[in-house]
């Protein structure tokens, strides 16, 4: 396992009520549902990474964004992947138009609108702490970035 940490941004996009989800393939956590996101760049700013990974994996546009919570995993090795420890910072934003687009096909098996408390399983280990009783934590942050 890598000793030091590696920031993470999950990107909670929201349109009409719904979150968007794709389901990891090819890396940890393989399998699971997760909203798009990755690595932290040096220098770059929390919103610059979200804005950038939304782009990369979905072609999606964001309004305004909100920050969210945050979560530490620990990913236990398997085969061919290292063990890895993460936090993972959360933000939130809508998202009106357009077609999330499968930009990384050795990432992601396609994407998906979910509601709140109908979120398929398994979820990506952050986005799992974050659901915590039937999806209320995210129904709560949905509701403060449409109403803002």
């Amino acid at each position: 396992m890598n000793t030091l940490p590696r920031i993470g941004v999950g990107v909670l996009i929201i349109r009409d009520g719904k979150i968007l989800l794709g389901k990891r393939t090819g890396s940890h956590g393989a399998g699971c549902w997760s909203a798009p996101g990755g690595h932290l760049e040096p220098g770059e700013s929390i919103e610059q990474c979200a804005r950038r990974e939304t782009a990369e994996e979905t072609g999606l546009r964001l309004g305004p964004i909100f920050r969210g919570p945050w979560s530490e995993d620990h990913f236990p090795p398997s085969p061919g992947t290292p063990g890895r420890h993460y936090l993972t910072l959360m933000v939130v934003a809508c998202c009106p138009r357009g077609t999330p687009e499968r930009r990384e096909p050795e990432k992601c098996t396609g994407w998906q609108w979910f509601p709140p408390e109908a979120l398929p399983a398994p979820l990506f280990a952050p986005l799992a702490a974050l659901a915590g009783s039937q999806g209320l934590a995210l129904k709560a942050l949905i509701d403060q970035a449409t109403t803002q």
